[in-house]
């Protein structure tokens, strides 16, 4: 996937500022000048990138249809480029085709799931990310010690569904705050909480300190479950919120880390903050009286989008420097889910991804 020339340039020309942004500048004049400050890291994570590529190289070496499980990624333009190049993206197993591909997606799946695509003969690559296999672990662990779990996080999204589907007996999901009342355990000396990895990591810890009202010997995680991606991102919003009229998150409704980010700058001190998926959604009234814009995205979001977001806003007088505030420099990578690394390696001459 290509980046904007136009914003590309604006950036790689620019000496861009690395860190906490500068207070506001004025034009000789007196007026404010008009800044775009774009947060880093944003955009994809390694587990998103690891998806991503997980699918197109499943097209490539196989060729399609490739069936996916849900949404690979929560994000519209990934998903829709992937339709357009042979991607056929399915709710449940029971709609791929006996002894088809499909593809697992990054949120993770409960075991049932596997047994339902073992049970129809479907060939299955699984592309959850590492970070969530590792709470899928975490969760399987302190069931086989006998402990309740307590699985902070949203009710209905993928990820929540596959975790709590290693051990249903044993997790019970905290959402609201209402919800921490109406937790049963066992032993209140054997309860373990863990979270969904893309949540607000203030919120979660608010959560945390709620269930330890009731438990005061509650366990935690025997490491973050909250993703590097999404707490590097938080931090990245929270260094410039306070210098921005305006916040700009690129991301889709139905992506978890890309809502937070929304939520994040808002209690960071920006002015206002709007989640889009596309520069053509920015709406001219919410540039009135604007001088400060803050840009970022979420965790599943291609850059191209970035770059677009500040063509639109060159277009309409932010077109200065764009001073890139960077909390962190990410440089993790995941390998290919291990069904897919064999039949690569077996066929080396397969065309390389392009993007």
């Amino acid at each position: 996937m290509s980046t904007s020339p136009q914003a590309a340039d604006r950036l790689a020309q620019g000496d861009l500022d690395q860190g906490t942004p500068d207070q506001d500048t004025t034009t000789p004049e007196g007026r404010r000048a008009k800044r775009v400050l774009l947060a880093k890291p944003r955009g994809y994570c390694a587990g998103v990138d690891r998806a991503v590529i997980t699918v197109e190289k499943a097209l490539e070496t196989y060729g399609p249809p490739v069936y996916v499980r849900k949404e690979i990624v929560h994000n519209k333009h990934v998903v829709e480029t992937l339709q357009e190049r042979g991607v056929i993206f399915v709710e449940e197993t029971d709609e791929v085709p006996e002894g088809a591909l499909v593809v697992f997606s990054a949120h993770g799946v409960a075991p049932a799931v596997h047994e339902e695509a073992k049970a129809r003969n479907l060939r299955t690559i699984d592309a959850t990310c590492p970070l969530v296999t590792k709470v899928h672990k975490e969760v399987n662990r302190f069931a086989r010690d006998d402990y309740d779990i307590l699985l902070i996080g949203h009710e209905g999204h993928e990820e929540v569904e596959g975790t709590a589907g290693e051990a249903p007996d044993r997790v019970q999901l905290v959402d609201k705050p209402e919800d921490v009342d109406k937790v049963n355990v066992r032993d209140p000396n054997k309860v373990v909480w863990l979270s969904q990895t893309t949540l607000s990591v203030d919120e979660t810890m608010e959560r945390v300190d709620q269930i330890k009202g009731r438990f005061p010997d509650l366990q935690a995680p025997p490491s973050d479950d909250i993703c590097y991606a999404t707490s590097n991102r938080q931090i990245a919003v929270k260094a410039m919120a306070a210098e921005c009229d305006l916040v700009l998150v690129v991301g889709s409704q139905n992506s978890s880390n890309s809502k937070r980010l929304v939520e994040v700058a808002l209690q960071a001190g920006a002015r206002a903050s709007h989640l889009i998926d596309y520069a053509d959604q920015i709406e001219e009234s919410w540039l009135e009286g604007v001088t400060t814009v803050g840009v970022t995205s979420g965790a599943s979001v291609p850059d191209v989008l970035v770059m677009q977001v500040l063509d639109h806003l060159s277009q309409r007088g932010w077109d200065g420097e764009v001073e890139e505030v960077t909390t962190a420099n990410e440089k993790i990578q995941f390998s290919l889910p291990k069904e897919l690394r064999k039949d690569l390696k077996e066929n080396p001459d397969a065309p390389k991804s392009v993007r």
